[in-house]
């Protein structure tokens, strides 16, 4: 079975929204990789310095084939760093996973599996 891990900026960590509800979405999208027959976990980070252990952790869980990056870090450009970051951390600690780029939480599978195989 293919897998996908999902990274993303935690939703609890943003101030002036409802966490609950947001989290509650992504963990909806996760739940939607069953359903396409790709095993998906998540790592969820803030722009801290947790960020790389949290995101390093995640990345030794197993051989991801890929590893989606969410529009929440990617678009905000104060985020820039912590995007690079990622990107730099996938590269060298998951050197295998295919990269895709989501346009927000709810088009996570389909960023996937455009780099996973069909099947």
């Amino acid at each position: 079975m293919p897998s996908a891990l999902v990274v993303g900026y935690d939703p609890q960590a943003i101030p002036g929204i409802d966490g609950d509800a947001l989290r509650a979405a992504l963990d909806a999208e996760l739940a939607r990789f069953g359903e396409h027959g790709i095993d998906a976990g998540m790592a969820l980070v803030v722009f801290d310095g947790s960020a790389e252990a949290t995101l390093v952790a995640a990345l030794a869980e197993r051989a991801w084939d890929v590893v989606v990056v969410g529009g929440g870090i990617r678009k905000t450009e104060q985020l820039l760093p912590l995007f690079e970051r990622i990107v730099n951390l996938v590269h060298r600690h998951a050197p295998q996973a295919a990269l895709a780029f989501n346009t927000s939480g709810g088009d996570s599978v389909e960023a996937a599996r455009r780099w996973l195989p069909a099947g």
